[in-house]
């Protein structure tokens, strides 16, 4: 029996998502492709060979609805889907900030919904997903939804309570890296190095210091230590970051990022 499996507005994160889905086994002719341009929906059929439909056609014909359009038009958009989606459709949201209420309000009762914050590295197949049930959803919701996602990285449940704190610390994380790598090849430059050599060095350190957080187990405190000889160069660096009070603008950052996920779920636009 086939499961057929719909993402509507398809941009970078729709269709990541779908090109990993493809490459984990799903049938193209099992997945259905909105966008709101026609020249963009037939990019999509001629590169992945899905079927490009309208919202109303998804609604009625697929099984689980993936709605990736932007916050600001998700409203419309269920506007346009309500009077055709059952209740047994699984709707999964990956819209910042909306929360699984804002559905359920708006669709016929008992529809179950699932709640996905991910983010870019979606795009390499490295992306980290956060998933929570809405009130109908049930275990079986949560798993589809992980085999789905788990296409392009990592998933992990958390109670829909959490999801603005999520959306702070991984939804917008990626932005926060590139942001230090960029200042970081600055002060390559400033130093000496051209900006092509301070950039490769910078990003293969980046990547090697991730890979030691994944796999080795060790606490951050004590990977840094690792690197932190006494009176030499990394606690010199250390000591002018927090001199600077670099921890702390970032845990500001984070917590005004949560901030504006609640602001967002409100309504509130400005």
């Amino acid at each position: 029996m086939t499961h057929k499996v719909a993402v509507l507005g398809t941009g970078k994160i729709g269709e990541a998502l779908l090109s990993g889905m493809l490459r984990a086994g799903w049938a193209p002719a099992d997945l259905l492709v909105t966008a709101r341009r026609p020249e963009r929906a037939e990019e999509l059929r001629a590169r992945y060979a899905v079927t490009p439909v309208t919202n109303t056609e998804a609604a009625k014909t697929a099984d689980t609805l993936i709605l990736t359009v932007k916050p600001q038009d998700m409203g419309t958009l269920l506007d346009e889907l309500a009077p055709h989606v059952p209740a047994d459709r699984l709707i999964i949201s990956g819209a910042a900030g909306i929360p699984t209420s804002f559905f359920e309000e708006r669709l016929a009762a008992g529809t179950p919904v699932v709640r996905v914050m991910t983010n870019t590295p979606a795009l390499v197949d490295e992306a980290m997903s956060v998933i929570s049930a809405g009130t109908h959803a049930t275990a079986d919701h949560l798993a589809h939804a992980e085999e789905i996602f788990g296409a392009v990285g990592k998933t992990l449940r958390v109670p829909e309570s959490q999801q603005d704190a999520c959306t702070a610390l991984s939804g917008s994380g990626p932005a926060y890296f590139f942001y230090l790598v960029e200042a970081m090849t600055d002060a390559g430059i400033l130093l000496g190095l051209p900006r092509d050599k301070a950039h490769e060095l910078i990003v293969q350190s980046a990547i090697g210091a991730a890979v030691m957080l994944r796999d080795s187990g060790e606490h951050p405190v004590k990977l840094r230590e690792n690197v932190t000889s006494p009176a030499g160069t990394t606690i010199n660096a250390i000591r002018e970051l927090e001199n600077h009070g670099v921890r702390a603008a970032l845990i500001a950052a984070l917590e005004a990022a949560r901030d504006r996920s609640r602001e967002l779920a409100s309504g509130k636009k400005d």
